[in-house]
């Protein structure tokens, strides 16, 4: 099982753009604001665990 660490950099309509901050990288992930706890806000860490996001 792998568990990955996200910080939401953008918020653009019904998606959000996520970085991983677990690694270096500056590649942005494009993910449906559904898939995503309702209170996210930019800055917003996430650890993605099992198919699901929530916020750390």
């Amino acid at each position: 099982m792998e568990t990955w660490f996200y910080e939401v950099v953008r918020i653009d309509g019904d998606y959000a753009y996520l970085v991983r901050t677990d690694i270096e990288s500056t590649d942005e992930k494009c993910v449906a604001r559904a898939l995503l706890p309702a209170t996210i806000s930019e800055g917003t860490h996430l650890k993605y665990e099992l198919m699901q996001y929530e916020e750390c």
